[in-house]
Order: C-alpha cells, then structure tokens, then sequence
C-alpha cells in the first residue's frame, strides 16, 4: 500500500513537474514582457524629458547668444567711435604740426637772412674799426698797446682810492666777524683749563744747611766733589755765596739727580765716596720712579690711554725740562686740553688733538742727548712708538707757519695760546731788548717809513709812514710786507700785530 502510495505520488510529481516547468515558463516570460514594456515606457520617458531638456537648453543658449551678439555690436561700435575721435584728433594735430612746421622754415628762412645781414654790417664795421684806428693811431701818435697801457693805466689811478676803500670796507667786515668768532671760542676754550700762569721751574741751586757743608761736600782732596760729579756727570761749583752751591750741567736730569743726591747726603750727614754712591744709586730709583709717576698722571689727566710705557717714561722726563722758564710737561698737558676743546668746538679728531697736544714737544726729553731740533726728534720718537701719521705729524706741524691738517693748525693755536699767557714764560732782559730792537730793525729797513715803535712788550709794532711818499693802498701793502717778514726771521710767542699810520699834517696861522 505504501509502495503503491509511493507509486502514485511519484508519478504525479512526475506528471506535476512539467505543468509546474511550463506554469513558471509562462509566468517569467509575463514578467519578462512586463519588465520590457515598462523598461520602453521609462525610456520613451527619459527620451521625452531630455527632448524637453533640450528645447530649454537650446532656448537659453540662443538668448545668450542673442545677448553676446548685442554686446559684440555695442562694443564694435564703441570702438568704431573711438577710433574715430582719434582718427580725428590725429588730423588735427597733422594739421597744427605741418603748420608749425611751415611757420619755422619761414622764420629759419628769415634768420638766415637775418644772419646774412649781421655778417654783412659785422664785416663794415670791423672795416670802419679798423680805418678809424688808423687814424687814431696817426693822430696820437700811439699803438693799440700802447693806448691799452696808458688807459689802465688811467684807470687804476682814477680807481685806486675807491679800490682801497672798498677791499677795507670789506676786510673790517669780515676781520670783525672772524674776531669775534675766534675771541668768543678762544674765550670759552681758555676758561675751561684751570691751569696756573706762573709755571715751575726746574731749579740748579741747591741750599745748604750751613757753610760748613760746603768743606765736607768738597772733602778732602776734593774725593767727595769729584766722585758726585763722576756719578751724576754734572759740574758743581763752590763759590764765595752764602748758604748755597750752584749745580752746572747740560741735562737737566743730571742736575736735578745731583740736587736730590746733595739733598740726601746733607740731611743723612754721612758723606763721603762710599755713602755717595749708594745715595746716587737710591736717587736714581727715586728719580725713575717719580718720571714714570709724572708721566702716568700727565696721560691720566689728558685721557689718553694705551700708550707704551717708554713713551710714558719720556713723558714723564718733560717734568724736569723748561722752556723759557715754563716747565715743558704742564705746558704739554695744557696744550692737550686746549687742544681737545678747541677740536671739540671745529669738529676735529679728538684724539688726535689730545695725543698731539700732550706729546707735541715729546722731542724735548731728549734733545739734550740725540742731535736734531726737538721737532724732528719728536716725529721720530713717534713713529717708533707705532702712533698714526696724522699725531706724529704734530710735533713738525706746530712749528710750521701753514699746517697741512685741522688738528696741525689746532695744536698750533693751542701751544700759542700756552706760551702767550701772561706769566707762563720768561725771559731775560737782555733777550727782551733783542726781539724789541729786531722789529724795529725790520719795519725801519722799508722805504717811506718815518718811524717805528715796538710795543706792549713786544706785541705790536707801531709804524708811521711818510704820506707824500706812500699812499693808502702803498700803506696797506707794506703793512703785509713787514708782517710777512717778521713771520720769516723772528720767533715769537702768540701774535704780533703791525699797526701801519699815514697821516697829513697841514699848519696855518691867522695873524
């Protein structure tokens, strides 16, 4: 039962499968159809959208095209406008340019005529020149050079006094005004240095405690004078004055290491050979000691650093040197500090004025010993010293009367304004009647001069001339001419004015 069972179903699976086989045939391709057509209907769809798409695509692209065709023609005929105007004013500057040039080939036309004519009345007269030169030579009885001389002449002499007058008006003008530039600087420069007048001077003569010293410094045989002459290399005389020796030598430091030796040897009251070479022995420290002292200090006052202690032991030497009785090392240091306010003011190098100024007259430490004028010895010592050009140049720049460079000329100013002031120098009388009889000398060995007097202690020379011999602007030349001379043969300390007087004198009496 089971089997036909069994049986039964399978053969109506078998018979089911087919119809099954065919129903599912059949219902795929309905759904196949239905899928197609509705794939048709999408296209057909999709196809009109686009075509609407299309039209409204195609609709704005021809506006937009319209569009840039409008514009197009606008800018088109803009520019039809434009090319126009210029096209026109083009035209109308042709025309104005040919005008223009017509109007200067008419008047280079008339200047060439113009130019004819001149060459042609040039030439004529040039011609009557010429003839009526002829005649004034026949009639004068001179040549154009001649005439020429003779006209200048005239002229000069017409021209001379109005000449004069006016190159003094002038010269007071601008002297006036320099003067005073110059006094009110100097003035401002010279109240700033503290510096006392009376200079110190380097004494030779050494005082005794009593005129017993002078035997024992003699002693016996004369073994105490001569071993501290041999060890100081200095004369010591032993004369008839009371209460004091006089120390002789070229050098000064020898004659002031000889005064502090006696000095030491009366105060210690041993003396003789053997103490006195131990005395000259400590002296000589001490004094070595002291010149290094001197020359620190003079560096450290001016501001000047760096400088090799050689040349600071040489600096320090110008405290025991003098010239004309002011002592060489206070000179220095004042000259440096005039010098450094004075570059200050004209905007020189600073450091070169302070350098220059202290070691200016640095040859003077020496000149005892080396041969040569201390300028010369100074430019050396400096140069071996490494210092620039510009300072070694100094020492020869402040002896010349023109300096090649602005701090030259402002160290000389300043060593002059050192050794001019009142008090800072001396000198013996038989010295000052020497320089007053030479610019005397001088200003009488001119002609046309009456007389001549040196005054103000040598500052001025006072010259009266004859007025029928020499005129105003003779005077004026001559009053250069005696200056100048003096400047070339005398040496003198500052400045030395000439002051020149002509005058007429005319005397009548009423009776």
């Amino acid at each position: 039962m089971d089997i036909i069972n069994i049986i039964f179903i399978a053969a109506a699976a078998a018979i089911a499968l087919p119809v099954g086989l065919f129903f599912v045939y059949l219902l795929k391709g309905m759904l196949l159809k239905h899928s197609v057509d509705s794939a048709q209907e999408k296209a057909k769809k999709l196809i009109n959208d686009a075509k609407d798409q299309e039209k409204e695509i195609l609709l704005k692209a021809k506006d937009k095209a319209l569009k840039v065709i409008d514009e197009a023609k606008r800018d088109e005929q803009q520019r039809r406008q434009e090319l126009s105007r210029m096209q026109s004013r083009i035209e109308k500057r042709e025309e104005a340019f040919d005008k223009k040039l017509l109007d200067l080939e008419n008047k280079q036309s008339k200047l060439t005529k113009l130019e004819e004519d001149m060459k042609t009345k040039y030439d004529e007269l040039a011609e009557i020149k010429e003839q009526q030169l002829q005649k004034l030579t026949k009639v004068a009885h001179l040549t154009e050079e001649e005439a020429q001389e003779k006209l200048l002449a005239y002229v000069e002499k017409q021209s001379k006094d109005d000449l004069f007058e006016r190159m003094r008006k002038l010269e007071h003008v601008s002297e006036e005004e320099l003067e005073k530039k110059a006094r009110d600087m100097l003035s401002m420069v010279l109240q700033r240095v503290a510096s006392s007048h009376s200079a110190e001077t380097t004494t030779t003569t050494v005082q005794l405690t009593s005129d017993d010293m002078k035997g024992r410094i003699i002693g016996r045989e004369g073994r105490n004078i001569k071993s501290i002459e041999q060890l100081t290399g200095v004369e010591i005389v032993v004369d008839e004055t009371p209460g004091a020796i006089l120390v002789s030598g070229f050098s000064p430091i020898r004659r002031h290491l000889a005064k502090r030796v006696l000095d030491k040897l009366m105060s210690d009251g041993r003396i003789h050979p053997g103490r006195i070479e131990e005395v000259v022995a400590e002296a000589k420290k001490e004094l070595s000691l002291d010149i290094k002292k001197a020359g620190e200090e003079a560096a450290y006052d001016v501001g000047i650093a760096g400088l090799d202690p050689k040349l600071i032991h040489l600096i320090g030497r110008l405290k025991y040197r003098t010239s004309y009785g002011q002592n060489v090392l206070m000179h220095s240091i004042e000259v440096a500090r005039l010098s450094a306010m004075l570059g200050q003011e004209l905007g020189a190098n600073i450091s070169v004025c302070k350098k220059g100024g202290l070691l200016h007259d640095i040859g003077k430490a020496v000149d005892h010993e080396v041969q040569g004028s201390h300028t010369e010895i100074g430019y050396d010592i400096m140069k071996r010293f490494g210092l620039p050009e510009e300072v070694a140049y100094i020492a020869i720049a402040h002896h010349e009367n023109s300096p090649t460079t602005l701090e030259g000329v402002i160290v000389k100013v300043a060593d002059a304004l050192s050794g001019a002031r009142p008090g800072a120098r001396k000198d013996t009388y038989e010295q000052y009647i020497q320089r007053l009889e030479e610019l005397e000398g001088i200003a009488n060995s001119f002609d046309g001069i009456d007389k001549a007097y040196a005054i103000q202690a040598g500052r001025e020379i006072r010259v009266f001339v004859n007025p029928q011999d020499i005129d105003d602007y003779g005077a004026k030349k001559l009053a250069r001419s005696i200056a100048d001379r003096i400047e070339n043969e005398l040496k003198y300390p500052g400045e030395l004015k000439v002051t020149m007087i002509r005058e007429s004198r005319v005397v009548e009496y009423a009776r």
